[in-house]
């Protein structure tokens, strides 16, 4: 057993004869070069705080079996347009059907609701326009309103949300509650949509029979897991 100064003498020496290096120094930066070795090395044995939080937030969601019953009822709530209704006034809406509604044949009706929308709700839809569109009866009119690119479209990629959380209600909620018939067109390609204020939508849509779009977050993760079921159609529609 030797002296503490022949101990830092030999640590001095060890380390190329320069200043002796403290032992605390020493095992810090071994502490370090193993923490860092550690993890980056993939050799199996016990997983450090992070690497465990990391896993947990790679994991996927699995849908449970009253996904599909929380999703319809949802759908339901929005189907009575409900939300729409409370936008408005009290009374202003059983007014404008019982009192716009009917003037001209429902071309004036449908002429002030187009323009409304356009003026209200680019924040919802982006940006668009007022343009002819043809009637029933063989005419044009300007109750026309083209979505140059529809926001909500766009952002849920999905067609069972388009169709049953905005084209459906809307319809519904101008027919019903405005006397102004409504058929919303939207274009899955492009993302646009057109909708024509006083056309009423087909009994049979055949927009529910459109397949899954190829950017759909829900279409990709089925396409990986399918066997021997349809993946066109949307499991929204």
């Amino acid at each position: 057993m030797g002296t503490v100064g022949e101990k830092m003498k030999a640590l001095g020496a060890v380390g190329g004869g320069g200043a002796p290096v403290p032992v605390v120094c020493s095992s810090v930066r071994n502490h370090r070069f193993r923490v860092s070795f550690s993890s980056s090395s993939p050799s199996p044995g016990p997983k450090t705080v992070e690497q465990v939080g990391i896993g947990a937030l790679k994991s996927d969601y699995k849908p449970g079996v009253f996904d599909d019953l929380f999703l319809k009822l949802f759908r339901n709530k929005l189907v009575q347009v409900r939300i729409l209704r409370s936008l408005f006034p009290p009374y202003l809406l059983e007014l404008y059907k019982m009192l716009i509604a009917p003037i001209g044949g429902g071309k004036i009706a449908a002429m002030m609701v187009a323009r409304v929308t356009v003026l209200t709700c680019q924040w919802l839809m982006g940006p668009c326009k007022v343009n002819s569109v043809d009637l029933p009866d063989g005419t044009s009119c300007s109750s026309g309103v083209y979505v140059e690119r529809c926001k909500y479209l766009e952002e849920s990629k999905c067609v069972g949300i388009c169709t049953h959380t905005c084209k459906f209600p809307t319809q519904t909620f101008f027919k019903d509650h405005m006397g102004v018939p409504l058929l919303m067109e939207p274009n899955f390609a492009d993302y646009s949509c057109q909708f024509k204020f006083g056309v009423l939508p087909p009994r049979d849509d055949t927009i529910v029979k459109e397949p899954c779009l190829e950017a759909c977050p829900n279409a990709k993760q089925r396409r990986m897991v399918a066997r021997n079921i349809d993946i066109t159609a949307c499991p929204k529609t």
